[in-house]
């Protein structure tokens, strides 16, 4: 419990635990959203992108369909094919195979280029299906792609008939339009991936493809999508990075343009710079440690010395107090304030040490003297009696009467051992004869002869006098320790150590008696009624010894009396 009530504990737990978590919510949720948002924006920018170049390549389709409609509906003005041909010089630009013209029977009139390409049956069949335009709307015909016999290149044509059965036919490289178209629109991208796929399922144009997906470009996703029609944008996972598919058709020829490209390359540098957001946890994590490690080596450890100080001040170690603790500076300003206080209360007690000695030095002068005069009169008195009712008893004639005067000897054979007992509590007289160690030796033995406890007593180190008043108080600590064992312990063994070294004695009472909780300071020994301990301690202040006291419940009690030389 008192680690759970620590305040660095308290303080992590409560404060910087939640507002870290809290951050990283925050950071890692607004990392969250802002991809998601990335992803989307790529993804709507390249379906927008991917439409414009569908629509590009369309209007390439159208015109190169509108400069063969136009082809074949003003060759019969003028006067001869050549004539017509030469005249739409500025078509040809758009037409790498060339451009023809055929009449109504199928046959090769005029050509810009080798007329061999013309003579190639799958070209000669398609054309051979083409009707006359009944109006200026009608459409015209796009051919499958064909590998040109002359250069190997893919190529394919669009075609055209005249109301008179003219027929005007363009040859061009689908794979240069597509790649033209391609360009315009997205520019020098590494990144992206293009293919355009015929109705087929061929590939016209690619760049940059995987080669694990063109062998089944029919199963990419968004082939079959625009295949059908349909525009839109979709999303692929290889390899750990996330794809953004774009697809739209091209509506002249029903093909499909496909774009990929990994969405993360492509979103804004100072965007993407943003996803190093959560970084900013590190700085303030290490500052909120930095704050943590400074409260509670400037604060929080200060304060914990600085209390164990105070609680050993309680037990009059005035000196602990003067030890600096460090810390902030109220901390040590707090400090100044307790030695300030701790000097006055010094005082007071050395003051107050003064005027008990001197009641105790009259106490112990008026027990010398009752113990004199009870040793003098009433105990010689006492023994007078004794002595003529023995003499009673020899010279008394009745048996009753001798009975009684037994009785009567028995009684103050009793009286004479108690005034004795008492006489040596009141004045112990082996004290002042012998000196310490008889008197705690006889102690143990009367104490525990009387209370039918066995008191051992040993001494260790070289035994030496000290001061008269030094042996009086460790005799009376001793006395009054036992007094409190055999009133409270219910010891079944007491064990007393009388340690003489060269600068200090040591008197140590230990019991296996039941034990009791600690006192944390000498001022809560009265309102938890040990006034023996109490008695104790200002016996020990009155000398300048420091008493220790070690017990729990259950595991007895070690009591340890400590007085300097």
């Amino acid at each position: 419990m008192k680690r759970w009530r620590s305040f660095p504990l308290q303080l992590f737990i409560l404060t910087v635990l939640p507002l870290s978590l809290l951050l990283m919510i925050i950071a890692f949720g607004s990392l969250g959203l802002h991809q998601r948002s990335m992803r989307t924006m790529v993804g709507e920018r390249d379906e927008r992108a991917t439409r414009a170049a569908a629509k590009s390549i369309s209007e390439q389709l159208n015109q190169r369909a509108v400069a063969v409609r136009s082809l074949a509906l003003q060759t019969p003005l003028v006067a001869s094919s050549e004539n017509a041909l030469a005249n739409a010089s500025f078509l040809l630009p758009g037409f790498e195979g060339g451009v023809a013209l055929f009449d109504a029977n199928g046959d090769l009139l005029v050509t810009s280029k080798d007329p061999q390409v013309w003579q190639f049956p799958a070209i000669r069949q398609q054309l051979m299906r083409i009707k006359p335009v009944t109006n200026a709307t009608s459409a015209a015909y796009f051919s499958p792609a064909f590998t040109d016999p002359m250069t190997g290149e893919e190529r394919m044509f669009v075609a055209i008939a005249a109301p008179d059965g003219l027929v005007a036919a363009g040859i061009f490289s689908p794979a240069n339009l597509a790649r033209k178209a391609l360009t315009d629109v997205f520019g020098s991208n590494d990144g992206a991936t293009a293919v355009v796929v015929n109705t087929d399922g061929e590939i016209i144009y690619q760049a940059g493809l995987r080669a694990e997906v063109a062998g089944k470009i029919r199963q990419h996703p968004g082939v079959a999508g625009a295949l059908g029609g349909n525009s839109g944008t979709t999303y692929l996972t290889l390899g750990g990075d996330e794809y953004v598919v774009a697809f739209s058709p091209i509506p002249p020829v029903g093909w499909a343009l496909v774009v990929e490209e990994p969405w993360q390359d492509v979103a804004d540098p100072l965007l993407r710079a943003t996803e190093l957001a959560p970084l900013v946890l590190v700085p303030v994590v290490l500052i909120t440690l930095f704050a943590l490690w400074f409260g509670v080596r400037q604060i929080v450890t200060p304060l914990q010395a600085l209390e164990q100080k105070a609680t050993e001040l309680g037990w009059g170690n005035f000196e602990a107090i003067e030890e600096p603790v460090g810390g902030i500076n109220e901390i040590q300003r707090l400090q100044a304030e307790l030695i300030h206080m701790a000097h006055k209360v010094k005082l007071a007690q050395q003051s107050l040490r003064g005027y008990l000695g001197a009641v105790t030095t009259g106490q112990e002068e008026e027990r010398r003297r009752l113990a004199r005069d009870l040793h003098d009169d009433t105990l010689q008195s006492l023994i007078a009696l004794n002595q003529r009712i023995q003499i009673a008893q020899l010279t008394a004639g009745k048996e009753n009467n001798a009975v009684q005067l037994a009785e009567m000897q028995q009684m103050v054979g009793q009286t004479i051992a108690d005034l004795r007992r008492l006489t040596r509590d009141l004045r112990p007289i082996y004290l002042e004869d012998l000196g310490l160690v008889p008197a705690l030796d006889m102690l143990a033995r009367d104490t525990g002869r009387n209370l039918q406890i066995p008191i051992t007593f040993q001494t260790t180190g070289t035994e030496h006098r000290l001061l008269p008043i030094e042996e009086l108080a460790l005799y009376r600590m001793g006395q009054e320790a036992l007094s409190n064992i055999v009133r409270h312990a219910h010891a079944a063994h007491v064990q007393l150590d009388l340690h003489f070294a060269t600068d200090y004695t040591t008197l140590t009472i230990h019991d296996d008696g039941v034990g009791f909780d600690v006192p944390e300071s000498p001022a809560e020994m009265a309102a938890t009624g040990h006034f023996g301990l109490l008695g104790i301690q200002e016996r020990a202040e009155l000398i300048g010894a420091r008493i220790t006291i070690k017990s729990a419940p259950q595991v007895g009690t070690k009591l340890i009396i400590t007085l300097p030389e």
